[in-house]
């Protein structure tokens, strides 16, 4: 049987009232638990690898800070060193957002500028050329949404990503986006109960 991840990361019991109300949105749950696997199990990983993709998720799920759900895609790290040098990624990137500037226009009264990407050599070094080309295109995705450009795409093509390998890792940004929500938000309610 396969385990629901939002109900593990959860930790909605198996006919709770949690899952009563769960259940009450069938398509979702089954749809939510679909993306899932085709994000991180998918028949054919194409040129995205496992460690990738896990690599990925506890970057982008640490960014959020969420340690819980960050412990749960860290079981899927090929090691303790990956995991460090993400952590390490992490400490060194983590801000608040989200920055960018619009078009000029009545939207500019919202822009802000803030950091980007920055890591050190070791850290870059340890997290492998794909993942330190990755690692900054995720980053600006989570915090720099609008200034997403055909451009900021060039150093990740140039280290071995493909633009199918891109849409991946934008739809694990994605994904993980709603999953740590969904959670946030199903927590709230399991405490409220």
């Amino acid at each position: 049987m396969t385990v629901d991840v939002i109900d593990k990361l959860v930790g909605i019991a198996p006919g709770s009232a949690m899952d009563a109300i769960r259940a009450q949105r069938p398509e979702a749950r089954t749809h939510a638990q679909k993306s899932y696997e085709a994000l991180f199990t998918p028949a054919e990983l194409a040129g995205v690898t496992t460690a990738e993709r896990f690599a990925v998720a506890c970057y982008v799920v640490g960014l959020h800070g969420e340690a819980e759900t960050a412990a749960f895609y860290a079981e899927g790290l090929a090691s303790d060193a990956l995991r460090a040098a993400v952590d390490a990624a992490v400490r060194q990137t983590v801000t608040e957002g989200p920055y960018g500037a619009f078009p000029s226009g009545p939207l500019s009264a919202e822009d802000r500028p803030g950091p980007a990407y920055a890591v050190d050599a070791a850290t870059a070094a340890a997290l492998g050329p794909r993942l330190a080309a990755a690692f900054p295109h995720v980053h600006m995705l989570v915090f720099h949404p609008r200034d997403a450009a055909p451009e900021s795409l060039a150093t990740v093509l140039a280290a071995g990503w493909t633009t199918t390998d891109l849409v991946t890792l934008s739809q694990i940004v994605s994904f993980l986006s709603f999953q740590i929500r969904v959670v946030a938000g199903f927590r709230v309610l399991l405490r409220a109960a």
